[in-house]
């Protein structure tokens, strides 16, 4: 049984590349590479190291994860009889599915990290932030808008070309400001570092292929997250606590306005007046935190008690959705909810 150790080939030119790193390379008798396209690599073979890469799998995959698994499938195959050089662009822990892959393997073969740099703190220095400060980075591939916590630094890796950017900024779009200034920074580090600073709405004019591609999007303004559940969270805390009308309620008392919001939301779907709708579900909403407000004062339940009983439930009555039950009808689905509704509370009346 082999062994298979992984480098990483830093984030671009020979002078980010730790030395050790480098001397292990360059005495290495051959060297698997996820990909040729990397700064370095032109080293190694200057150097006449011997290598082979993993690009055409690119080629003949549909996905990312598709290729990556197919990577390290090959390189266990492999191992099982030598013991083997994997490299790969920065450091092997950071943001790379393949090595991933390799460290959960179940076939017994021994994986070693030897280590590498990642583009971090060269990007860190490129557009002159402290991540003290709070920062969050995610794969510009995968990344799902609602994950992003908007009073952070953003660092989105593996922009590299027009398409994956359009995608990047569309999701971006439904969170930020479409001029919110971002930046684009390319070869974080090498002597080819460039820092382009545009509105969102135009991050995605790219042309051509940019490997070494990341975004920073600036944190914005606790009164610019206006599409954040946690800015509303934030104002209704000031709002409980401070203002003395609110503090004067109790569930009672509000429950003719709650009457009247839904009302009002009927209305609106009777009128098709979207924009009304909006307004009116938003009113619906600030009820659901007043309440949960007051069942905090009176310490009977918080907002996370009302989300826990939610998710729980969503996630209990959908099995056709999370876990894999068949249900292709609205009669299969229904009668698969009403079995799921008996169990939980026997015969309820509780409707969905």
């Amino acid at each position: 049984m082999g062994k298979i150790e992984i480098m990483g080939l830093g984030a671009g030119d020979l002078e980010q590349l730790p030395y050790g790193v480098y001397s292990r390379l360059l005495a290495a008798d051959f060297v698997h590479l996820r990909t040729k396209e990397h700064p370095v690599v032109e080293n190694l073979k200057a150097a006449g190291v011997q290598f082979e890469s993993f690009d055409d799998i690119y080629e003949s995959k549909d996905n990312f994860d598709d290729v990556y698994r197919q990577i390290a499938d090959q390189l266990l195959e492999k191992a099982k009889t030598q013991d083997l050089i994997y490299a790969v662009p920065g450091h092997p822990l950071v943001a790379e599915d393949s090595v991933k892959h390799l460290l959960e393997n179940e076939a017994g073969i021994e994986v070693e990290i030897v280590g590498g740099k990642s583009f971090i703190d060269d990007f860190f220095q490129a557009v002159a932030i402290d991540p003290i400060e709070g920062f969050q980075l995610v794969d510009g591939l995968t990344f799902h808008q609602d994950q992003l916590s908007l009073g952070n630094h953003l660092i989105i890796m593996q922009v590299f070309n027009e398409f994956v950017a359009s995608d990047v900024k569309l999701k971006l779009m439904e969170k930020y400001p479409d001029e919110h200034q971002v930046a684009l920074v390319d070869a974080a580090g090498t002597k080819m570092q460039k820092v382009t600073w545009c509105p969102l709405y135009e991050m995605d004019r790219l042309e051509g292929v940019h490997n070494l591609l990341s975004l920073y999007v600036p944190p914005l303004e606790k009164d610019e997250r206006t599409k954040s559940f946690e800015l509303t969270q934030a104002y209704m805390d000031a709002i409980v606590e401070k203002d003395v009308w609110v503090q004067s309620q109790t569930h009672e008392s509000l429950l003719p306005y709650l009457k009247e919001e839904c009302e009002e939301v009927a209305e609106a779907i009777q009128n098709d007046d979207i924009d009304n709708l909006i307004e009116e579900l938003g009113d619906i909403l600030l009820q659901v935190f007043y309440h949960a407000s007051f069942g905090e004062r009176e310490g009977f339940f918080t907002m996370e008690d009302i989300l826990e009983t939610l998710n729980r439930k969503l996630r209990r009555r959908h099995p056709h959705v999370f876990d894999g039950v068949k249900a292709d009808t609205i009669e299969e689905i229904d009668k698969m909810w009403q079995a799921i509704k008996a169990k939980e509370k026997g015969n309820s009346d509780e409707t969905r």
